[in-house]
């Protein structure tokens, strides 16, 4: 029996350490072979620090540091720059932040204004006296400087898009004149010189996906072991009933391709939902039919029951794992996703969903006429059996078994 998207609705109802480096710290712990807070000893504690690019909402990749600093209580955190909405994922945790904390905050700059002095803020950093450093990483983590003895792990979301194959698209989405897209080009080529240079500087990367595998051996030519980042599907559980609209979370940016899901739901005639905020959505919503309506920002509460009342979640951009996918495999909710990207490592045609494989709004339209004929085939209780695969614990353990291997190898245990 279908609800409403109106009874969906209805059921929704400074810690930050100075604006300069720090000395180390007390360390994290090193766990054992469970993702339990063990602690291996040499000689005492394995002195742990975690980096991350930015904390300044709460993401995906955000959501993997948060599971990586579960194993390590103690290990303080460094990031360029920090926002105090990302304290509920890090509860009594010392963050280090760079000098660029404090620019921002007298000058009142836009994070993109910080981007030619990023590279040198990271190198910034101290990392002396520490046995392990684990990067989370999209852009800059990973060029951090480690004394000769210290272990680099980078944890790879991806090798920085907008400097490699997201490059043209990043430009021309700016929309400068002559000689302001000269003058972004050089600076970006610049970084990428670093970005190339820095990233031998990692000992061993982890990839998220297959798909980042591959672009860290092209870009970066180092190999890369995959383990798939956590996804929080302990609190999403399949329901019997579904409305009849599709869903679209995501962040509101061209790259995203929310474009091709709204305008084949306007073209289909179809009901569709979209969560989320962002550059573009001003654009979008010129783009919407009568059948389309903008939620903006959910939390993650209301998130999970307009997935679980959904007829298919909509995925149409390229990413490089895609969290939200799985959390509708979790609610047992098929995917029509773009047959690029980690997607196709998440999700199973024919069993948790369907691809369509050009990025044009025919290409869309035809496949999801194509789910509406075989929309009874979906089995939720069978959709979610799939999610089990990407839960928390596994990501833990796995990750806990690289580090331990890495560090045998390396004479630290």
């Amino acid at each position: 029996m279908a609800t409403s998207i109106k009874q969906v609705r209805s059921s929704v109802g400074q810690r930050v350490s100075g604006l300069e480096n720090s000395p180390p710290v007390r360390g994290g712990q090193l766990p054992n072979s469970s993702p339990a807070r063990g602690e291996v000893r040499r000689g005492g504690k394995i002195k742990v620090a975690l980096v991350h690019d930015f904390l300044m909402k709460v993401g995906g990749a955000e959501k993997v540091t948060s599971a990586i600093s579960e194993l390590f209580p103690d290990a303080p955190i460094y990031t360029l720059l920090y926002d105090r909405q990302v304290d509920k994922l890090f509860p009594q945790r010392k963050i280090v932040v760079s000098y660029l904390q404090q620019w921002q905050k007298i000058l009142h700059l836009p994070t993109k204004f910080l981007l030619p002095f990023m590279a040198t803020a990271i190198e910034s950093f101290d990392f002396t006296g520490y046995d392990l450093v684990i990067s989370s990483n999209h852009s800059f983590a990973g060029g951090i400087i480690t004394p000769t003895e210290t272990v680099h792990i980078s944890y790879c979301h991806s090798p920085t898009r907008y400097l490699w194959d997201a490059f043209h698209g990043y430009v021309n989405e700016q929309r400068l004149s002559g000689w302001g897209k000269g003058i972004l080009n050089r600076l970006l080529h610049k970084l990428r010189i670093w970005d190339k240079l820095s990233s031998g500087r990692v000992q061993s990367y982890i990839a998220n996906s297959n798909y980042v595998k591959n672009r860290i051996q092209k870009y970066y030519r180092q190999d890369s072991t995959v383990i798939y980042p956590p996804v929080d599907i302990d609190q999403i559980n399949p329901t019997p009933t579904h409305s009849d609209y599709f869903l679209v979370v995501s962040r509101l940016t061209p790259y995203k391709r929310i474009d091709l899901a709204i305008e084949a739901c306007n073209t289909l005639h179809l009901p569709l939902v979209i969560i989320g905020a962002g550059e573009d959505e001003v654009r979008l919503k010129k783009l919407a039919g009568f059948s389309v309506d903008f939620l903006g920002w959910q939390s993650d509460a209301n998130k999970i029951k307009y997935l679980q009342n959904c007829r298919a979640l909509i995925f149409p951009g390229e990413e490089d794992f895609g969290i939200v996918p799985v959390e509708a495999i979790a609610a047992g909710r098929p995917v029509i996703a773009y047959r690029k990207g980690g997607t196709t490592e998440t999700v199973q045609e024919g069993i948790t969903g369907m691809f369509f494989d050009k990025p044009t709004v025919a290409s869309l339209a035809k496949v999801m006429q194509e789910f509406l004929k075989q929309e009874k085939d979906f089995q939720p209780e069978k959709i979610a059996q799939q999610a089990k695969h990407f839960n928390k614990q596994r990501f833990q353990t796995e990750l806990n078994n690289f580090i331990i291997r890495e560090l045998k190898a390396c004479g630290k245990l």
